[in-house]
């Protein structure tokens, strides 16, 4: 045997670089799939360890450590890993961080720890779907109100080409929350700023023969008179829908909210209402509105809290 041999066969056996790296990965993603918090600290004391902590194992889509414990809801796993420098919001083959990863789990306090960490609320560009719809489409009310409270997109939308533009990929949370009977996601998505009149801008209305409004949604899917009442209380242009009306038309309690609101005007207090929180910005609308200094009986009216009769 050539000495050419020899050393083809010893490159055969020894594992390289990368494979290391792999190898490493593996015994991090072992330790949290298992919970294992002691394991997994041992293994980060290694400086070795602490260089793979970003790299990707595992059969079938490989992971990393930090999207585990996300997809897992091990939270103490999570936080250590986040201790020792693990990229917050690195992407695996589908383009999905390991935040989407909690809110897919439904594991709030991993949410949480990601959102203060300073995972983007609003997930990757490169993934079609975002937190926020999947939480909407899930009725995660809790989960929505954190990923809406540290910034994400009230308006999200389905990231599709332009040219793809459709009523159907037109339908954003607020859409998706009504269709699916989800009304404290609706309450929360319009208490931070949705535009009631989502799918009506010029824009859209000009690639968008018949751009569906949030109130023909809930018109055409049944949906109670409170999310009816709720639009109305948040500014829906009550005459955009296009309605046919006559004395055959079977009436609910919805429709017929809508068809009242046509013909009697809105309270002075109800407009000074709409106008004070359109002049405040549609970022951080809560926390705005918060720290605004007027009597707590006001903030709870901007807010819609009418517990307390003013």
């Amino acid at each position: 045997m050539s000495l050419m041999d020899i050393s083809k066969i010893f490159s055969l056996v020894q594992c390289s670089e990368e494979d290391e790296d792999n190898q490493q990965s593996q015994n991090l993603n072992d330790a949290v799939s298992s919970n294992d918090v002691t394991l997994l600290s041992e293994l980060l004391s290694h400086e070795s360890y602490r260089r793979s902590i970003n790299a990707r194992s595992g059969w079938g889509i490989p992971v990393t450590p930090l999207r585990t414990a996300a997809a897992l809801g091990h939270l103490k796993c999570l936080e250590l890993l986040l201790e020792h420098g693990a990229e917050i919001d690195s992407l695996d083959v589908k383009a999905q961080t390991p935040l989407f990863s909690a809110v897919s789990g439904k594991h709030l306090d991993c949410v949480v720890a990601l959102l203060k960490a300073g995972a983007d609320p609003n997930g990757s560009q490169y993934n079609n779907c975002c937190p926020v719809l999947l939480a909407v489409l899930e009725g995660q009310a809790d989960v929505l109100q954190e990923l809406l409270r540290f910034g994400a997109e009230v308006d999200v939308r389905p990231k599709l080409p332009y040219w793809a533009t459709h009523p159907t990929a037109c339908r954003g949370p607020l859409y998706m929350s009504a269709v699916y009977g989800h009304l404290d996601c609706f309450k929360l998505l319009l208490l931070y700023g949705a535009n009631p009149n989502f799918n009506c801008s010029e824009k859209m209305l000009a690639k968008v023969k018949q751009p569906k409004t949030a109130l023909e949604v809930c018109l055409h899917y049944g949906c109670g008179k409170e999310y009816i009442q709720l639009l109305i209380d948040f500014g829906a242009d009550v005459y955009l829908p296009k309605l046919t009306v006559d004395k055959t038309t079977e009436q609910n309690e919805a429709l017929a909210l809508l068809l009242k609101e046509r013909v009697c005007p809105k309270t002075l207090m109800s407009q000074s209402r709409l106008a004070i929180r359109r002049y405040i910005p549609v970022a951080n609308k809560q926390l705005a509105i918060e720290s605004l200094d007027i009597p707590l009986m006001l903030r709870n009216y901007l807010n819609h809290d009418t517990s307390e009769v003013i």
